[in-house]
């Protein structure tokens, strides 16, 4: 239940409603900025594109590194802001600052807006004191995710351009150039074949109800737009994904390198292991392996080992829990996440060369299959016409 308190700052109440014995999920600031931060939880507001927060951070540990302090840094940040969604985030979190929170509460208050991992990542570098190291070490591990969706993305738009052209190709065929022999052979005195019958039924059914089955299709893309929204269908959609043939264990390795490497960062910050973990499975991105990973929050903060709690999971591969087991016992468990984290980005892009080189030819092969099948249902008729054609 939302209860309202009243307080100078949040740093304050949060401070005293911790000692009033309350366990606090969330704090929203009334009024307008409240409502800004509002719209932007709930998808209605405006994004930060993340190149300009890569930017951002960038130019920050610069400053920090100069020795100017943070909230100087900020100032100068905010001047140099020219993205006005952007600019007008930064001066609430400023004036945030300069009310006595901590920047990463100021950051945290703006919900999903910012990557999960940007809140805990600021709170290790105040604790730490190590600000600027902080601030290039998550610059470093968004680039590398970026760079690995980025890779996959690059490789499969050919394919998807090539089943786009081709569909394209066979729509025209059906819509305008198949129905415009139905005076044509309805002129021949022949019978035409089984093939050509049903061709050219099924494209002038699709030519006579166009409208409505555009119109039909559209409701399914917004019924399942709207579906895939909801909890049950994000989880249903991530669970579809990774059944897909040679696409699905791509994505599975996606996700659980999302899990190592976010994990590995957040622990190289000195964050203990059950605050990381709950952080690190926040920002995967599929949303079933996210469920299925959210129960190793309560193992670990139990005791149990975290390769344990991963082989339970049911979402781990073998390599990848002998090395985070290998890291247990040496001690050295951020860096054995970051190589496992490596270890399944170069499996993914070893499958994804094997699946598109697979996958090309075969969907050439397919819409070659099917356009042909449409011109020889074309041709038929007119080869049987020769045929009965006495010299």
């Amino acid at each position: 239940m939302d209860e309202v308190h009243q307080a100078q700052d949040e740093r304050t109440l949060r401070n005293e409603l911790e000692k009033k014995g309350y366990h606090l999920f969330e704090l929203r600031r009334r009024g307008l900025l409240a409502n800004l931060r509002a719209l932007v939880v709930r998808g209605e507001g405006q994004k930060i594109p993340m190149r300009s927060l890569l930017i951002f951070n960038q130019e920050m540990a610069a400053l920090l590194r100069s020795g100017l302090p943070m909230l100087q840094a900020l100032e100068l940040m905010l001047g140099r802001q020219r993205e006005p969604f952007f600019r007008s985030v930064l001066t609430d979190v400023g004036d945030q600052v300069r009310s006595g929170e901590e920047l990463s509460r100021a950051i945290e208050s703006y919900g999903t807006l910012f990557p999960p991992l940007y809140g805990p990542t600021l709170r290790a570098g105040e604790r730490s004191g190590e600000m600027e190291q902080v601030l290039r070490r998550f610059v470093r591990h968004q680039k590398l995710l970026l760079d690995t969706r980025r890779r996959v993305v690059s490789a499969l738009v050919y394919p998807a351009a090539l089943v786009g052209l081709s569909l394209a190709l066979i729509a025209v065929m059906t819509v305008y150039v198949l129905p415009s022999f139905t005076d044509f052979f309805s002129a021949l005195d022949v019978e035409l074949p089984l093939l050509t019958r049903i061709t050219m039924g099924f494209s002038l059914f699709v030519k006579d109800n166009l409208l409505f089955i555009v119109a039909a299709g559209v409701l399914v893309v917004v019924a399942a737009s709207q579906w895939g929204r909801s909890q049950t269908g994000r989880v249903g959609l991530a669970r579809f994904k990774l059944r897909i043939p040679l696409l699905g264990p791509i994505f599975h390795r996606m996700a659980l390198s999302e899990l190592c490497r976010s994990l590995s960062t957040l622990l190289a910050g000195g964050i203990p292991l059950v605050d990381s973990l709950e952080v690190a499975i926040r920002a995967v991105g599929n949303d079933y392996i996210r469920a299925r990973l959210a129960p190793m929050v309560d193992g670990v903060r139990e005791g149990k080992s975290l390769a344990d709690t991963l082989e339970k999971s049911g979402v781990g591969f073998e390599i990848a829990i002998d090395m985070v087991q290998v890291g247990e016992a040496t001690g050295s468990l951020d860096a054995m996440l970051e190589d496992a984290s490596n270890f399944l980005d170069e499996e993914v892009e070893t499958r994804l060369e094997r699946v598109l080189s697979l996958l090309e030819p075969l969907m050439m092969i397919l819409m070659g299959i099917i356009v042909a099948t449409l011109l020889v249902s074309v041709y038929l008729p007119i080869f049987s016409l020769l045929g009965n054609v006495k010299f």
